[in-house]
Order: C-alpha cells, then sequence, then structure tokens
C-alpha cells in the first residue's frame, strides 16, 4: 500500500469509525486493526489523535460541500427545490442505516466542543460554512421573486442550520426518519414561502379570524 493510500485508508476508517462509536470511544489501536494498518504508520502521518480526528473531521467537511456544490448547483432546479432535493438526498441516505450514526459535525459538536478548544473552532468554522452555502441558495431564491424581499436569508439560513441539526439528532435518538420529515415540511409548506403565497394565507386567516 503506498504512503498516500495509507494514509486515506486510516482517514477513511476513522471517519467510519468515529461516526459508530464517537471520537472518545475510539482507540488507536481500534482504528489501526480496522484499517489493517501498523501503529508506526499512524504515527507517520499524525502526531496525536487529536491532529487525526481534525483530519478526519475535515474529510466529512469535503464530502459535505461535494454534496452541496451537486444539490445546490444544479441550476436546472429552481433554487429552492434544490435546497430541498439536498435535504431529502440526506433524508433517504440517514433512512438506509436505519438513521444511526447521525451527522459526524453534530455528533463532535456535542462531544468535543467543551473538551478541545482546536474541534470547537473547526466545529463553528464548518457550521459557518453550511449556513453561508444555506444563505445564497436562499438569496438566489430571494432574487428570483421565491422568497420575500424583506428576508433575512443569514438569519433563516441559521435556522435552517440549527433545526436540521436538531432533527437529525431526534431522527437518530427515535431511530426513526419522523423528524427530519417534519422539518422538511414545516421549512418548504410554511417558512419559504413566495410573497403571494403569504399575502393570500395572510389573507385567508383574517378571514377565519
Amino acid at each position: 500500500m503506498s504512503k498516500e493510500n495509507t494514509k486515506a485508508t486510516l482517514i477513511e476508517t476513522g471517519l467510519r469509525v468515529f461516526l459508530e462509536r464517537g471520537y472518545n470511544n475510539s482507540g488507536i489501536d481500534t482504528i489501526l486493526n480496522a484499517a489493517g494498518v501498523p501503529k508506526g504508520s499512524f504515527y507517520y502521518y499524525f502526531a496525536i489523535k487529536e491532529e487525526f480526528g481534525l483530519q478526519v473531521l475535515d474529510r466529512f467537511a469535503e464530502e459535505i460541500q461535494a454534496n452541496f456544490s451537486r444539490c445546490l448547483g444544479d441550476t436546472s432546479l429552481p433554487p429552492l427545490d434544490r435546497l430541498k432535493r439536498y435535504f431529502e438526498e440526506v433524508c433517504v441516505r440517514l433512512e438506509s442505516r436505519q438513521c444511526r450514526n447521525g451527522c459526524l459535525v453534530g455528533n463532535l459538536s456535542q462531544e468535543m466542543a467543551d473538551q478541545s478548544e482546536a474541534f470547537r473552532g473547526r466545529l463553528e468554522a464548518i457550521f459557518e460554512g453550511w449556513r453561508d452555502r444555506y444563505a445564497e441558495c436562499l438569496k438566489i431564491a430571494q432574487d428570483t421573486g421565491d422568497l420575500p424581499p424583506d428576508m433575512d436569508v443569514r438569519v433563516v439560513a441559521e435556522f435552517c442550520l440549527s433545526s436540521w441539526q436538531g432533527a437529525i439528532l431526534r431522527a437518530k435518538a427515535a431511530r426513526s426518519i419522523e423528524p427530519i420529515r417534519t422539518f422538511i415540511t414545516i421549512l418548504f409548506g410554511h417558512v419559504l414561502q413566495a410573497p403571494e403565497k403569504t399575502l393570500l394565507m395572510s389573507q385567508r386567516n383574517e378571514v377565519s379570524g
């Protein structure tokens, strides 16, 4: 196995093991045995476990960014449909795994944010990047008239991120995609509404009131 392949194997194995067991419950020997790599090779690439963990985290973030680029960059769809497609695809993927493991960034935020400043900073930077991707998509939807012109898309993007992470956490605990389905239904059925639809709903509420 080449040096590049050895390092990639360690990181991919670490990603899988961290998702299954968490960071603190994943010893280096466990990762080495799963990867079929000798201990000396680990310390050739990583000085300490924290450095390894941060690179595993970056690998997971790269995968999510690739999904963002594929879904949110699909200009054949309206912007809100692109965003919904992203959430739907993750929902299907989580369901195929019986909602186990969840999101590594969310998991490590709960486990490591209070234990390691290096992890906390990297996790927050990743979250901020995801929020910005949501905000970019929402701004395009606003520019095309699919969202109200006075909507603060960064605030709504933060709401999307926090609610999405909460839904994944609930799905993991419940072993059910229902929390995620509820999130998608509320987000696209009530929060992200075109101006004319929002006005119509308001008029209906006034009449019924």
